[in-house]
């Protein structure tokens, strides 16, 4: 019995091991920008960036805004004057050309596109989104993706849902399943929308208080059985 016909996968660290993306990316930009690398640096960067994606969640800033402050704020704190807009840029490239995926996210894919509609919704930037996913193993099983630059919203808005359910013809909030990584955007999202939602934590985190979790998972073929 098919519970959930349309499934609403985010992206990063859902299907697309990001963290290596991420750690790659940032590797290139210390090549191409003559930056220091080390873990300690990536470190910093990453809680830069995490800071400013949180807040990008929260409504309090753009894309455009976070993707080459996050690089200011990094070379302030290390006290190096560099290019942030040529650090984002090497940085958005190199990501766009990073087709990893976590794992079994392949064969899940191709397996409930048998039955179901599958369809990303991603806050990530579009040109990365695009070009990683046009060239990826999982394409040909994706229906489409909404990202939120295009959707004129983001996660964890009720808006960027509605925009979403406008351009799906048959989706309806009881016929669907939102899978993510992100308890900020995508379950935040899903309980902002009334979605059923599945908070996919393969690290054990513990669950917050404040949340609505329909489902929890640890391996993406753990979806078998609840789709």
């Amino acid at each position: 019995m098919i519970h959930y016909p349309y499934l609403l996968f985010d992206a990063d660290n859902t299907l697309f091991d990001f963290n290596r993306a991420n750690r790659s990316a940032f590797h290139q930009v210390c090549f191409t920008c003559d930056l220091p690398e080390s873990e300690e640096n990536y470190q910093l960067y990453e809680s830069i960036n995490s800071a400013l994606w949180q807040a990008f969640d929260r409504g309090e800033c753009t894309k455009d805004y976070l993707v080459v402050e996050r690089f200011r704020r990094f070379l302030a704190k290390l006290g190096l004057e560099r290019d942030p807009e040529r650090c984002n840029e090497v940085h958005l490239t190199t990501l766009g050309r990073s087709q990893v995926l976590l794992p079994y996210a392949e064969e899940v894919c191709r397996e409930l596109s048998r039955t179901h509609r599958l369809y990303l919704v991603t806050n990530a930037v579009a040109s990365v989104q695009r070009n990683r996913l046009a060239s990826s193993a999982i394409a040909p099983y994706i229906t489409d993706a909404f990202i939120s630059e295009e959707a004129g919203a983001s996660k964890p808005s009720a808006a960027y849902f509605d925009y979403v359910f406008s351009r799906v013809e048959g989706l309806r909030r009881d016929n669907c399943l939102l899978i993510g990584d992100s308890l900020s955007s995508d379950i935040r999202g899903a309980n902002n929308a009334g979605l059923t939602c599945c908070w996919y934590n393969p690290n054990m985190l513990p669950r917050p208080a404040d949340l609505r979790i329909d489902y929890e998972i640890r391996d993406l073929r753990e979806l078998y059985d609840l789709v």
